[in-house]
């Protein structure tokens, strides 16, 4: 296709019509009546609490740097990350940071220690609580009523840039060796930076990420800790539609979101980026997820890989229970969300079939007439999917002169047919029609619902033949089919589905039309 974002090329580069547009602006109204964004006032408490934060970093960093005497600058920095760096808190939303500190401020000692002395004796902060043998080790504590979560990154540097670029890889070659909780606590702000620099449209990504995780709270979803996921592992699932259908609007983008991860065959891993051990620091022999090397790793049942070095599985909190129920609500979320499209779809088809029925008499000049079933058939095991069966016969009365065709050809009036339902506005991909002919022996077991009857003896001998080279069906309806509606009518008895039994049975060739989504 010539794009690519991520490892394959895009499913779709359709650009949205106006119904995306309409329904897109629905999910805006949802989002805005559910929380899903946050006041003027909780932005700016949000902003003030990182900015308070900062300066209580800076604070601390300046008396450890006395108290240990040294003479030099001192200086320390504080980032945001996770949901409020990605641009999708939404109201009562935590406030995830990161300290960066000098090569003379230990985590042990200084930020465990002093720190959170500091901390404890503000009267803004409440509720803190210091978790230092967490895989990320980190202070939790509430800041003017902002829930913070504060993580730290000790550099080889005395004093530590104003302009420090936390989406480099060179920002690793200031780590300590072998300090594996520093890069752990970095790599929350760098993967969040990867994500936005590789998804085609960072708009269409928030808004889509924002109905995401307002679904998965309100399913009881988001928690990495309890073994679900957490708001990291719905961006990169996000992130990686967004990749796949890159021109999309939010309406899309959750109905693929939902489609894809219910048929997705895990532990088959979800990836942003193509990742190599060599495009990392050498000299920090970080080795990234690789189920081939680990052992370990190959237990992962819901692989979602981090974008930035090293790469790790960002979801190993998941077990085989909570990836099945994750995967039944994909599903539930995937029939949810098609249904409506379905509906729509289906109404559009139901409402062109009276332009087939007039365009085979027309182009017969009446000689072919077709007789509808009013009502269709549904497939239990083909969700979104109905079928339609039309009669055909020759008009009564109208004899076959010598020489005539022997086959009346009606492809070209299906093909038009074809033609004018796909221009449907608001057709997606998945939007599908099939037109076929149809024997009695062919009917599906699903159009009746109890033991069937046998072969009437008005079985339709309609031929379907293959085209040479060109792949498509010839309709070709036979002369000589026999037309007594009424006589094959009375065989049938005492049968749940007998109107439709009888019209099926006894009618001719049956025209039948597949739709789905």
């Amino acid at each position: 296709m010539g794009v690519r974002f991520g490892l394959t090329d895009p499913i779709s580069l359709d650009f949205p019509t106006q119904r995306d547009v309409e329904k897109s602006n629905e999910i805006e109204m949802i989002l805005r009546e559910n929380g899903g964004y946050a006041g003027r006032q909780e932005r700016v408490l949000m902003e003030e609490v990182l900015g308070l934060l900062d300066r209580v970093v800076k604070t601390w960093i300046n008396n450890i740097s006395r108290a240990k005497g040294f003479a030099v600058e001192s200086n320390a920095r504080v980032f945001s990350f996770g949901s409020f760096r990605l641009g999708v808190y939404g109201a009562g939303a935590d406030l995830d940071t990161l300290c960066v500190g000098p090569v003379y401020a230990s985590r042990e000692v200084d930020f465990f220690g002093e720190l959170y002395k500091m901390l404890e004796c503000m009267a803004q902060v409440t509720e803190l609580i210091a978790v230092p043998d967490a895989y990320v080790p980190v202070i939790k504590f509430k800041l003017n009523g902002v829930l913070v979560d504060l993580v730290y990154a000790r550099l080889t540097l005395f004093v530590v840039p104003d302009d420090l670029d936390m989406s480099s890889d060179s920002v690793l070659s200031c780590v300590c060796p072998h300090d594996e909780q520093s890069i752990r606590s970095l790599n929350g702000c760098r993967v969040t930076d990867q994500i936005i620099g590789l998804v085609p449209n960072v708009r269409t990504f928030r808004t889509t990420l924002r109905f995401v995780r307002l679904w998965a709270k309100r399913r009881g979803l988001y928690s990495n800790v309890v073994g679900f996921l957490g708001g990291i592992n719905w961006a990169l699932l996000v992130a990686r539609i967004c990749q796949l259908y890159p021109n999309a609007f939010p309406n899309l983008l959750v109905s693929r979101f939902f489609r894809i991860y219910s048929e997705w065959r895990w532990p088959n891993p979800i990836m942003l980026c193509e990742f190599k051990e060599e495009d990392g620091p050498s000299f920090l022999g970080q080795q990234g997820w690789d189920p081939r090397r680990n052992p370990k790793e190959r237990y992962h049942v819901m692989p979602i890989i981090t974008p930035a070095y090293p790469c790790v599985n960002s979801s190993y909190n998941v077990s085989s229970t909570t990836l099945c129920i994750m995967s039944g609500e994909f599903k539930r979320g995937n029939e949810i969300w098609d249904a409506d499209d379905f509906r729509k779809w289906k109404g559009w088809v139901e409402s062109r079939l009276r332009q087939l029925i007039l365009k085979i008499e027309k182009h017969t000049s009446g000689m072919l007439q077709c007789r509808p079933y009013p009502g269709d058939f549904s497939d239990k095991s083909l969700p979104l999917h109905s079928s339609y069966f039309m009669g055909l016969q020759r008009k009564q009365g109208v004899p076959v002169n010598e020489g005539e065709l022997h086959h009346i050809d009606i492809t070209g009036c299906v093909d038009e047919f074809k033609r004018a339902v796909d221009e449907y506005v608001s057709k997606k991909i998945g939007m599908e029609i099939c037109v076929s002919l149809a024997k009695q022996r062919d009917i599906p077991d699903f159009v009746f619902p109890r033991k069937s009857l046998g072969r009437s003896q008005c079985e339709a001998k309609a031929s379907v033949q293959d085209v040479a080279g060109s792949g498509q069906k010839r309709k070709r309806v036979d002369d000589n089919v026999e037309t007594d509606f009424a006589r094959c009518t009375k065989s049938v008895r005492s049968y749940q589905n007998a109107p439709a039994e009888a019209f099926l049975r006894c009618n001719q060739p049956l025209l039948r039309l597949i739709h789905g989504y």
